[in-house]
């Protein structure tokens, strides 16, 4: 569960990171109260789950009336990387000298959470680790312990951080770290950590994301849940237990298993489409799983063919076309043309069981996805 950056900042401030004073608006009359609160300059930003917002438009510094006004009506109601914009963090403005970058997340590899530190803030720490990885400081942690101070110190100084603020970025450190642990958080950081023209340390930005798998265990996390899905399509998808990302393609996607889904969107674009989404159904492919598969993908606009990757294992070829069949024989009327590959246990009996009225089958995934692809390009036309 990927929290919103004002979710986040408000656990945060009740851990005690410094974050800048700020206010949730969602009206161009909110912000306007809201900055007028807060006091100028102010910076206006998108509340949605996509990096980048400031060069995508969604992050605006007003300093005055009539500069919050045109950033909120700018940003409110917009489209920033498939998503639509419905509220806004107004946030102190920060008069910033520097900026750094402090987070944790869990190297799988190592099989262990990493704290890692680097004075190259305030930019996409990917491209600073392809570009020059020496400038992010790592420093593994094992869980039966956690983080002791002095490992928070020894990865705050190889990064390079100035004596005179490496105190207070020890203390985010620290706090992050104990945060991360005590709410089975995947991933947390801060990005920027600035450090101000009064040589304060403040945590600029926030991200925070909660494995779903334990939030029983969290249930005031768990009230945060609806909050943070960010459409209906994540709240449906929620609800029907999928993990789903949706992207800005018009090739819609259903598989089971990660693996299997990421492997049909690397070839869609291979064969030059674009993917929709990411939809896992997981194992077992029931009627009515299938159908609630089908129900989000077709509900999104931006969907113009389907293509259905179904590797049969436990579940049977042949029970999963018995499924994709009744699925859609519950709709009127199939909204977007479906491409079906099964492969796996059983699967020869499964293509010739499916309803050809209904869909379109191939045997290969290649196979399945140009045709997908094709119709995707038809419908567009």
């Amino acid at each position: 569960m990927k929290l919103h950056e004002y979710q986040a900042k408000e656990i945060f401030a009740e851990a005690g990171i410094p974050v800048p004073e700020s206010q949730l608006a969602d009206s161009v009359e909110g912000v306007l109260d809201a900055v007028a609160e807060i006091g100028y300059p102010a910076a206006i930003k998108a509340q949605v789950h996509v990096g980048g917002r400031g060069k995508a438009g969604g992050i605006k510094i007003a300093t005055n009336e009539d500069e919050a006004r045109e950033a909120a009506d700018a940003i409110l109601g917009m489209d920033l990387k498939g998503y639509t914009v419905d509220r806004v963090l107004v946030e102190q403005g920060v008069d910033f000298v520097d900026e750094y970058y402090v987070g944790v997340t869990m190297d799988r590899g190592e099989g262990k959470p990493v704290a890692m530190v680097s004075t190259k803030g305030g930019v996409d720490i990917e491209q600073v680790a392809e570009e020059d990885p020496e400038a992010i400081a790592q420093e593994h942690i094992d869980p039966a312990f956690g983080l002791h101070p002095y490992q928070a110190r020894k990865v705050v100084y190889d990064a390079g951080v100035p004596a005179e603020y490496a105190r207070d970025v020890t203390s985010i450190l620290s706090k992050l770290y104990d945060l991360y642990e005590d709410n089975d958080a995947s991933d947390i950081e801060v990005n920027p950590v600035m450090i101000t023209a009064d040589d304060d340390v403040i945590a600029a930005d926030a991200v925070m994301n909660i494995d779903e798998d334990a939030l029983f265990r969290h249930p005031d996390l768990a009230e945060m849940e609806e909050d943070a899905y960010q459409n209906d399509l994540e709240r449906k998808a929620g609800e029907y237990g999928f993990d789903y990302v949706r992207l800005s393609g018009n090739t819609g996607i259903i598989g089971n298993g990660a693996g299997l889904v990421m492997t049909t969107l690397d070839l869609v674009d291979y064969y030059g489409g674009t993917p929709a989404n990411f939809l896992d159904i997981g194992g077992g492919a029931k009627a009515e799983r299938v159908a609630n598969a089908l129900d989000m993908v077709f509900s999104d606009e931006n969907v113009d063919s389907v293509v259905f990757n179904i590797f049969g294992g436990i579940t049977r070829g042949d029970e999963v076309a018995k499924g994709i069949n009744e699925a859609l024989e519950q709709f009127d009327e199939i909204p977007k043309p479906v491409v079906v590959r099964l492969a796996g246990t059983n699967a020869k009996e499964g293509m010739e069981i499916l309803n050809t009225d209904l869909v379109q089958v191939e045997a290969t995934l290649a196979e399945a996805v140009q045709r997908a692809v094709k119709n995707a390009e038809e419908v567009a036309q």
